[in-house]
């Protein structure tokens, strides 16, 4: 099956991929995903930034309804997922959780990894990033 990825910008291009933010050239503000102008000072220009591969559930939730376009079901529907936000240190991540309910907790060490979220018209099978468990950690 033919993969791609849903939006080549919140990547960096290598296998695996790692997600690219952006750090502010005069204050160090991380942000993700990347935008033009530092939302702490206004002043520096925004370079690109690769993020941590791994980090810790800093909080969580299950998505229970499907959520507001541009967000497109799977072929057999919406299913209830986790989403929190993964703290990386620099900058908190809000990402799908590829993890158990029964597993997930707050300070859970997680790894950056990629998803299916729905297939193109022509069958490509559309990947986003996610955090899964972190080797033996998930207990």
């Amino acid at each position: 099956m033919t993969t791609r990825l849903i939006d080549d910008s919140l990547f960096d291009g290598a296998d695996p991929p790692r997600l690219v933010g952006a750090r502010c050239t005069g204050c160090g503000t991380v942000v993700f995903p990347r935008q033009g102008s530092c939302p702490r000072c206004s002043d520096g220009a925004m370079a690109a930034h690769v993020l941590p591969e791994s980090g810790e559930v800093w909080s969580w939730t299950v998505q229970a309804f499907p959520p507001r376009e541009p967000y497109r079901p799977p072929a057999d529907g919406h299913r209830p997922y986790a989403v929190g936000y993964v703290d990386l240190g620099e900058v908190l991540v809000e990402a799908r959780l590829d993890l158990p309910r029964q597993l997930i907790r707050i300070g859970l060490p997680v790894r950056l990894t990629t998803v299916p979220t729905y297939c193109d018209e022509d069958g490509t099978q559309v990947l986003t990033f996610a955090f899964g468990p972190d080797a033996e950690d998930a207990r």
